[in-house]
């Protein structure tokens, strides 16, 4: 009698790993997981793919050999002791992307910062990595300094740092030739934001430009005041998120990256703000409820050239939710409401030590309302 020797997909009475017609996928029987087992580079790799669904644990697995691959050229090369900064940089990539801890605004703002840093320092890229000095690192940055604010210099050369660590790491380097440099001062900003008659005024100048997005980029002016938005939150608004029965907006943020916090808040419609939307609403009667409130993302250019024409000090798109908050605290409403308002994390204590002195202006005020001494 000849013995079958087809193979069966189910797990023998006994055993607790069962093959797949599938290579280098096992299934652990008694909870139903998928693992790996892939040989790399003569190392054996077992890593549990965290799915009982085989659609999945495939998709993960040529996920996890390419990654594994990737891997080992990036180890062979940097085992040679050759190494550019570029080898660096990629290896920088793949670990940026890999590390979910950190929000996708936040990836995006480091790539920034390696593409700024690139743009300033061309021939980096190409650079021996073995040959980098700590002087071609203090002559970059003396110059950089320059061009830069402070806040991005310090988060540009933290960057540089981590990625010449990599060359530490792998032995290509005894020491990081990045690690004196020093940071930048951070200056506390003078806010010199526009009275009520400028506010106003620089609208209307904005609004008597008869070509472009004028009347567009005066309103988007108005939204980001009377609401204390981000650039991109109010870009990302809609008319569904607009509740006039309630009096409030929902701030949903990019779709893709959320709010700045990463939780949709809600902002009471202030008067201006719903004399606004009433009016915009108004002139747009068919706009969808998904259409976007702003018909335009952004105004500087119009704000730069009204400032310029009414001789006022030039603010950004930023400033105006600095001009919302001032408002509010001015008008009475407390700091934590304010903070709230602003979609602000820490209870009030960023909003307190940014607009500390206007509450301080405003008990003075309202002390002097207080008396012992009996009226007439």
């Amino acid at each position: 009698m000849k013995r079958n020797r087809k193979q069966s997909s189910a797990a023998k009475p006994g055993k607790v790993w069962q093959k797949k017609q599938y290579s280098n996928l096992l299934r652990y029987v008694p909870s139903g997981t998928y693992f790996a087992r892939i040989r790399v580079g003569g190392k054996l790799i077992r890593r549990s793919l965290e799915s009982t669904v085989l659609s999945v644990a495939k998709l993960k697995l040529a996920d996890l050999e390419k990654e594994e691959r990737t891997r080992l050229e990036n180890h062979q090369q940097f085992g040679s002791g050759k190494a550019t900064f570029d080898d660096l940089l990629t290896e920088y990539r793949t670990r940026l992307e890999a590390n979910h801890s950190i929000k996708p605004r936040t990836r995006a703002y480091y790539n920034e910062r390696i593409e700024a840093m690139l743009k300033n320092w061309p021939d980096l890229r190409q650079f021996d990595v073995r040959k980098l000095k700590p002087e071609d690192c203090e002559r970059w940055a003396a110059k950089y300094v320059k061009e830069s604010s402070p806040t991005n210099f310090n988060n540009t050369i933290g960057v540089l740092r981590t990625i010449l660590q990599i060359g530490v790491e792998r032995g290509i380097r005894y020491s990081n030739p990045a690690a004196g440099l020093k940071r930048a001062r951070l200056r506390k900003r003078e806010f010199k934001l526009p009275s009520q008659n400028q506010f106003h005024a620089l609208v209307q100048e904005i609004c008597r430009v008869p070509y472009g997005p004028g009347l567009a980029s005066a309103d988007l002016v108005e939204f980001l005041a009377y609401g204390g938005f981000r650039k991109n939150e109010a870009a990302h608004v809609t008319w569904a998120d607009c509740d006039f029965d309630k009096g409030e907006i929902v701030v949903r943020g990019n779709p893709e990256t959320g709010t700045k916090n990463s939780e949709i808040r809600r902002v009471p419609m202030i008067p201006d703000m719903r004399l606004l939307l009433e009016r915009l609403r108004q002139k747009r009667r068919h706009a969808k409820l998904e259409d976007a409130v702003m018909r335009v993302r952004e105004c500087q250019g119009a704000i730069n050239r009204a400032c310029r024409n009414l001789n006022i000090p030039r603010f950004t798109h930023h400033d105006l939710r600095h001009l919302f908050a001032t408002r509010c605290i001015e008008s009475g409403v407390d700091i934590p409401t304010v903070s709230r308002w602003l979609g602000h994390k820490d209870g009030g204590a960023l909003a307190m030590k940014v607009y500390g002195h206007l509450r301080d202006s405003h008990s003075v005020n309202m002390a002097q309302k207080v008396t012992f001494i009996e009226k007439n």
